[in-house]
């Protein structure tokens, strides 16, 4: 009997995914992830709105985390996550909430996970949905909510100081050696 020698693999070393493509795998994710979800436990639920779908919008990469929009027939959040070969999240108890600083501004998020994914951070724009009838309008409406979180605010303009308009000197004024609002 002969022995065989040890396999040894020769592909490479696993590399990170360029941010734009970690965000389209994260998507992708949570997409099915909801998508169980949405075919399993809250298929008969009575908050659910049937017209509209699972879609993961908008997702892109900030700093080191994957953030975008997730649309479902009972909820529109903002979701940030941790990229697939990137850093996790900071340490937080499920249910508590973290603040993530967007230039759009600070958004208190729930950290919760979802089977088949796992942990997201998330903060709610609507629930539930049965202001939407048309899946379009709800991708439209997390399009521009995602955008706005990415929008820096307009600059403050700069106060300007305040001129006066020079006092009308009048014909005795002026004969007098006066200048206006001299007594």
């Amino acid at each position: 009997m002969t022995e065989t020698a040890p396999s040894i693999d020769v592909s490479p070393p696993p590399r990170a995914l360029p941010a734009d493509d970690a965000a389209s795998v994260v998507a992708a994710r949570l997409e099915a992830a909801f998508r169980v979800v949405a075919d399993g436990p809250m298929r008969d639920v009575p908050l659910v709105n049937p017209a509209l779908v699972v879609e993961a919008i908008g997702f892109r990469p900030w700093g080191s985390r994957i953030v975008g929009v997730m649309a479902t027939p009972w909820f529109m959040n903002l979701v940030v996550t941790a990229p697939p070969e990137g850093p996790e999240l900071e340490p937080a108890s499920p249910g508590s909430t973290v603040i993530h600083a967007f230039p759009g501004g600070d958004f208190p998020c729930v950290v919760g996970s979802v089977d088949g994914f796992g942990r997201l951070d998330s903060a709610s724009f609507f629930s539930p949905m049965f202001e939407f009838d048309d899946p379009a309008v709800v991708r439209a409406v997390a399009e521009a909510a995602i955008e706005e979180v990415f929008r820096a605010p307009e600059p403050e303009p700069e106060p300007q100081p305040e001129t006066r308009a020079p006092a009308a000197i009048d014909r005795r004024a002026l004969l007098f050696g006066r200048r206006g609002g001299e007594g």
